[in-house]
């Protein structure tokens, strides 16, 4: 194998790392698509909760890592517009651009590159991110350098630096503009976590993940932060450059790792540290720490891959799941649920009893996705063998949200969006908001930790009281008043937590919220109503940093 290149310029290189460019939530002719817009949350767990439905956006972390690595002049520029990606590279004249995107872009990292030929003909095209799995992608992007799985050593190579340097994690707010039933959440404030990325990969690697294949299949991962100790830097470090003491833990599996976590906890206790974490766990990993470790370790939201119980994936075997995400949520630990719709077993006579078993979790969240064999996983290997993938199926629409890219043995691509779109409203129907349901399940955790002999758990629980009977309180009210119409045993539902609420954590303050509070949030629930109704959809806004410039 040949050594990687070097720039001529080295760490003087001026370089440009940008995700591609908006707007995403309509249909154009880059391959954005609505179905598909750039909200996780909306996108792929709330999407037919209505006005009731979370909308949160993410950065680009994967580039803001590389930028904080690296000692070239560097510009992070995240979701841009196509003019902004134009005037940035007149304005700067970069020597390398890198574009980092995930496979249903492919299409906007062709213009972009087209772009970067004709604006700087003397740049170095660098494309990344999980786009990089399609195969033959050098043949479809007219870019200099595609770079598979982790970026941060390649591009210290790129730039004559020591790749085997020691990381520096970048203090990273997990998301910005927050909204929910109409109403968003003022400047910065919708920001509740830091995110900590200890490592990349899954050891499990089921056959649909991306992520598992990506950085190098079953069994392999990459780690950034090797332990618990080192972790707890990062926390304190992003605890005080951002002021969360909320913590969203980017690790396909974080609790897999007992010792790391275990150190972690220990680490905590000795600061005296009330932190909050959210956390990817399998359930077979949870099943390793007893309940009380997770409540000390502050896991307060779990995301559990539930599948199909027929799956046989390693990650569930040998767990109840029902009983499982029941008594997490006994102990005020929020679950996300995930179930594929549309795995080989499944058929238009079996398919409606998976999904009434996964929405009988009565998970906080539940995210469905449609099983989607994408470039690189052994899902796509194995179906490309059996000659089932579809040949003409655009990667744009590659995303799991609209319908298959393959030939199901028993499921027309038609049916699979009928049924998948039926999962999200059953869900819904069954188990109401989202909002709802966090609410109540931190309302269990209030009930038996409040007066748990460690103060840090204590602390931690007395502010979700705090926010039950001020905000959460008012929203349940206007959500009350707004399901009137619509669904009357779910008004029963949340006015009945309302009343638990009041006696639990403080009924004079909670009705003062509610009669304050309640009737704005009431209005903009309405007005956001009407505004889906009428087809709108939110963009993310663009961000530009810079770091190193100094006389470059």
């Amino acid at each position: 194998m040949s050594a990687q290149p070097v720039h001529p310029k080295g760490t003087r290189a001026r370089v440009l790392l940008t995700s591609v460019f908006g707007p995403y939530a309509q249909d154009d002719e880059f391959g954005s698509r609505a179905i598909n817009p750039m909200e996780l949350y909306h996108n792929q767990v709330t999407r037919e909760q209505g006005p009731y439905s979370l909308r949160i956006f993410h950065r680009s972390w994967g580039i803001m890592f590389i930028q904080a690595n690296i000692s070239a002049p560097c510009t992070v520029l995240d979701f841009p517009t196509r003019e902004k990606f134009i005037e940035e590279m007149v304005r700067y004249q970069y020597d390398i651009v890198g574009i980092s995107s995930i496979i249903v872009n492919v299409g906007k990292v062709r213009e972009m590159c087209r772009l970067v030929r004709e604006t700087l003909p003397k740049a170095t095209i660098v494309a990344g991110g999980h786009v990089a799995a399609i195969p033959g992608l050098e043949y479809m992007i007219d870019a200099d350098h595609i770079v598979k799985g982790e970026g941060v050593g390649w591009m210290r190579r790129f730039l004559g630096e020591d790749p085997n340097a020691p990381l520096k994690h970048p203090p990273i707010s997990s998301g910005f503009g927050h909204r929910f039933m109409g109403l968003k959440m003022p400047g910065d404030t919708g920001s509740t976590a830091a995110t900590i990325i200890p490592s990349v990969g899954c050891p499990l690697g089921c056959n649909f993940c991306t992520t598992s294949a990506f950085f190098g299949g079953k069994g392999r991962f990459v780690n950034f932060l090797d332990t618990g100790e080192e972790i707890f830097h990062v926390m304190e470090d992003a605890e005080k450059k951002l002021g969360h003491r909320a913590f969203f833990m980017m690790d396909e599996n974080f609790l897999l790792h007992r010792a790391r976590a275990l150190q972690l906890l220990d680490c905590m206790k000795q600061a005296g540290k009330s932190w909050e974490l959210y956390v990817f766990s399998s359930a077979n990993a949870i099943r390793k720490y007893t309940m009380d470790e997770l409540v000390q370790l502050g896991v307060t939201w779990i995301w559990m891959g539930l599948e199909s119980p027929k799956s046989g994936y390693a990650k569930l075997s040998g767990t109840d799941t029902l009983t499982l995400v029941r008594e997490l949520r006994t102990h005020g630990i929020r679950v996300l649920g995930s179930t594929i719709v549309g795995m080989e077993h499944h058929t238009p006579e079996n398919i409606a009893s998976e999904i009434d078993y996964a929405c009988a979790h009565e998970t906080d969240f539940h995210q469905f996705m449609l099983y989607t064999p994408l470039p690189g996983t052994p899902l796509n290997e194995q179906l490309e063998r059996e000659g089932k993938l579809l040949k003409d199926a655009d990667f744009a629409d590659a995303h799991g949200q609209d319908k298959f890219n393959w030939l199901h043995p028993y499921i027309s691509r038609e049916d699979s969006k009928r049924f998948l779109d039926w999962a999200f409203k059953r869900d819904f129907e069954l188990n109401g908001p989202s909002l709802y349901r966090i609410c109540r399940t931190t309302l269990e955790g209030i009930k038996r930790y409040r007066n748990y002999p460690d103060l840090r758990v204590r602390e931690r629980f007395e502010r979700e009281a705090h926010n039950l009977r001020m905000q959460y309180s008012a929203l349940l009210w206007a959500m009350e008043k707004h399901l009137e119409a619509t669904n009357h045993a779910a008004v029963e539902k949340v006015a009945a937590l309302r009343k638990d609420i009041a006696w639990e954590c403080g009924a004079l303050r909670s009705r003062i919220a509610s009669w304050s509070l309640g009737p704005l949030m009431l209005w903009t629930t309405w007005r956001e109503q009407r505004r889906l109704d009428k087809g709108m959809t939110y963009e993310p806004k663009t961000f530009i940093e810079r770091a190193n410039w100094g006389e470059a």
